[in-house]
């Protein structure tokens, strides 16, 4: 198993705060952009992985765009993220 990849979450009500939270994301820090998700009632979930740090800092500036935006409904990072947790979001560690 390797270690060390983090996955970072923004949870938005609406498109426009998700959308914003990617652009603050990706602009912050060396992170790669996982995956959007609908998950119904205009609740988006954006994903990003990398190292610790800059999960948490692409995380932090998300979820400050998507709040300015819009509504931010929540955030989460996992440290070092299972294997059958990338596998569980149909991605490869």
């Amino acid at each position: 198993m390797v270690k060390g990849v983090a996955l970072g979450f923004v949870e938005t009500r609406g498109n426009t705060g998700s959308i914003n939270a990617i652009d603050a994301m990706l602009k912050t820090a060396n992170v790669e952009f996982v995956k959007r998700v609908e998950i119904g009632g205009a609740y988006v979930t954006v994903l990003v992985r990398g190292e610790v740090g800059a999960v948490r800092s692409s995380v932090e500036a998300g979820a400050e765009a998507a709040a300015r935006v819009g509504e931010l409904v929540g955030t989460n990072i996992i440290p070092s993220a299972h294997e059958e947790v990338f596998e569980l979001i149909g991605e490869k560690k």
